[in-house]
């Protein structure tokens, strides 16, 4: 099952999105991303961070 975590990215934060449909996690964590830290990540890097945890 797809997850993302801030976490695992080195933030200080308890957020995490996960889910059977990768494509939902990916635009839950994006949009957390970007309002929260101020990051924004591509689609497909947030599918590779995905991949490589698989």
């Amino acid at each position: 099952m797809p997850k993302l975590e801030c976490r695992d990215y080195g933030f200080d934060c308890d957020f995490s999105s996960e889910g059977e449909d990768a494509a939902k996690v990916i635009e839950e964590y994006g949009k957390h991303s970007e309002a929260e830290h101020g990051i924004e990540y591509s689609k497909e890097s947030l599918m590779q961070f995905i991949l490589r945890k698989g």
